[in-house]
């Protein structure tokens, strides 16, 4: 058997060369002319898997090692009997932590307080429910919208669009897709970005196209928003003149902690052992973090002290600061370097690594609800 394989995924060669033979390539380069005499192909989301890559190949079974599946024809491969495996909610903790991290960076640099703050949280799936969940824990008013929830929970309350466009904070995690009517592309389009309050907060982490990117721009000369985006529209050929104006600006590496990435391994590892009727195991042991205690001195919650623990964890002001340096370059190389930063990008570590020694017993319900190790 052979396995075409993002080069970019965790493991990928020594778990995957249990099945057969593993041929790795970069994802934007994997091509129907690769795929001739190969059973298995395995991507991330810069693959665009469709007839166009797959028709005339005899591959069986396609797995994303991603959440997302908007680069996933799905009527074609069900139309082809091709076998398929996502990998939700691998990496559902690691997007909620960036989220509270930017949140933080962007409070802390702008004198923000969360105190009376609402937060709307647009999809509340693996990843929202997440973030909802630690914004309770700050203290913030949490408003969730999710119309496909909603219609199957009419006991939980959820929000209009509208109202949690008036919330101090928003935050997107939903798909992207184009038809429905849930449709998410441009869900947040020039008429809905109006709408957003003076000095709010919006971050995106979902898909770079469910916000109007070239809306948003022209909003930011007129309107302070503070804004930090992980996504873009037409990745990796990013708006200069939006990533100038954002506060926080990351690669699409939200994701991207190490128990992230290797759950997406596993995941997919699992659903080919399933498709194939095999029992192979691989040890996914992860190494333990290095210094991994820390300390919280203040007695009751201080953003700025709670931003520059974080900070020691995750360092979101240097993946910015590296990406911005894109506005320098030419098209072609902007977009190879783009590339390359979320290729070379050395994966962070989740909280639940991290022991935590406080001052006061006042924080240890946020510490342990964020996952932190308490210790005495």
């Amino acid at each position: 058997m052979k396995l075409v394989v993002d080069e970019n995924i965790s493991f990928a060669k020594e778990a995957f060369s249990l099945f057969g033979e593993v041929i790795l390539f970069p994802g934007r380069e994997i091509s129907n002319n690769n795929l001739k005499n190969a059973d298995v192909l395995i991507v991330r989301s810069v693959t665009q898997v469709d007839e166009a890559l797959l028709k005339n190949t005899p591959i069986k079974f396609v797995g994303t090692a991603t959440i997302g599946t908007d680069h996933i024809d799905l009527e074609y491969l069900n139309e082809n009997k091709i076998a398929f495996a996502d990998a939700k909610g691998c990496n559902a903790y690691a997007v909620a932590e960036y989220v509270l991290t930017a949140l933080l960076k962007i409070c802390a640099d702008e004198n923000i307080s969360l105190q009376e703050k609402s937060i709307g949280v647009i999809g509340v799936g693996n990843v929202g429910s997440k973030v909802a969940k630690f914004s309770e824990l700050l203290g913030l008013k949490v408003f969730k919208n999710d119309p496909p929830l909603q219609r199957k929970n009419l006991q939980e309350k959820y929000y209009s669009l509208e109202e949690i466009l008036n919330c101090d904070i928003v935050t997107l995690h939903v798909p992207l897709t184009f038809e429905g009517e849930d449709k998410t592309f441009h869900l947040i389009d020039e008429a809905k970005l109006t709408q957003l309050k003076e000095n709010s907060i919006l971050i995106n982490t979902s898909r770079g196209a469910v916000i109007d990117n070239n809306a948003l721009r022209k909003l930011l000369s007129q309107k302070r928003i503070n804004v930090a985006f992980d996504v873009w529209e037409n990745e990796p050929d990013v708006d200069l003149s939006l990533l100038e104006r954002v506060k926080v600006a990351t690669p699409h590496i939200a994701g991207y902690t190490l128990e992230g990435k290797v759950n997406g391994t596993v995941m997919i590892f699992n659903s080919l052992n399933e498709f194939l009727g095999t029992r192979y195991h691989f040890d996914f042991k992860l190494p333990e973090v290095k210094h991994n205690r820390l300390d919280y001195n203040n007695s009751e919650f201080d953003l700025i002290e709670f931003e520059t623990l974080l900070s020691k964890i995750y360092d979101i002001e240097s993946d910015t600061n590296q990406l911005r340096k894109m506005l320098y370059f030419n098209r072609e190389d902007r977009m190879k370097y783009f590339d390359a930063l979320r290729k070379n990008y050395p994966l962070r570590r989740e909280f639940n690594n991290y022991k935590i020694k406080l001052n006061s017993k006042n924080l240890k319900k946020l510490f342990e609800g964020l996952r932190f190790k308490v210790i005495d």
